[in-house]
């Protein structure tokens, strides 16, 4: 079974994005190819325990298992050696990506506080988005009460887009809440 963005994406945006750019193939069409979420802990190489409540509020969060990221060189700066622990990530592709971006856009999204849209200048110039949300408790899978610390993450869409204009159109369709530019 399809999720329903999936199915969504099947039936009616990828006609509407092809009639608007004017493609010829349904191939060339931008679509989603994966969601990735990202934790950094810096406070982690003094406490291993607060990177495992982080990689399991993640792993709640995504409905997929977090691994752990580690330095790949060391900062001396910062008391970082080579191999330390100090994130969870997480990738989610086709159908549990499907579930977790119609979870961000219709359930977590709106429980930001003071939300005015999400910035339109934040993709990558290859049609990736990437999304800073600063508390990690708008997701409903996340109990309030045993949150230790507010902790943000970063939330990257990729798409398969040549620009940055398909990618945003591709979003839009999606219902993603960018703002609506005034030619005032």
């Amino acid at each position: 079974m399809m999720s329903r963005l999936a199915e969504d994406f099947k039936n009616n945006i990828r006609p509407q994005l092809m009639e608007k750019f004017k493609f010829k193939n349904i191939h060339q069409v931008p679509k989603i190819t994966k969601i990735v979420l990202n934790m950094g802990i810096g406070e982690a190489k003094d406490d291993s325990k607060i990177l495992d409540k982080a990689q399991n509020e993640l792993t709640l969060i995504a409905g997929q298992k977090a691994v752990k990221t580690r330095a790949k060189k060391a900062i001396a700066g910062f008391k970082i050696r080579e191999g330390m622990n100090l994130g969870v990530s997480v990738t989610l592709r086709n159908k549990m990506m499907y579930e977790f971006l119609d979870r961000l856009i219709n359930i977590a999204i709106p429980r930001i506080r003071d939300f005015r849209g999400l910035n339109s200048n934040s993709f990558d110039g290859k049609g990736n988005f990437t999304l800073g949300i600063k508390e990690q408790i708008i997701f409903p899978e996340i109990n309030y009460d045993k949150v230790d610390k507010v902790r943000g993450l970063n939330i990257t869409i990729c798409t398969n887009s040549r620009n940055n204009s398909e990618a945003l159109e591709l979003l839009k369709c999606f219902n993603m809440p960018f703002p609506v530019k005034n030619n005032n």
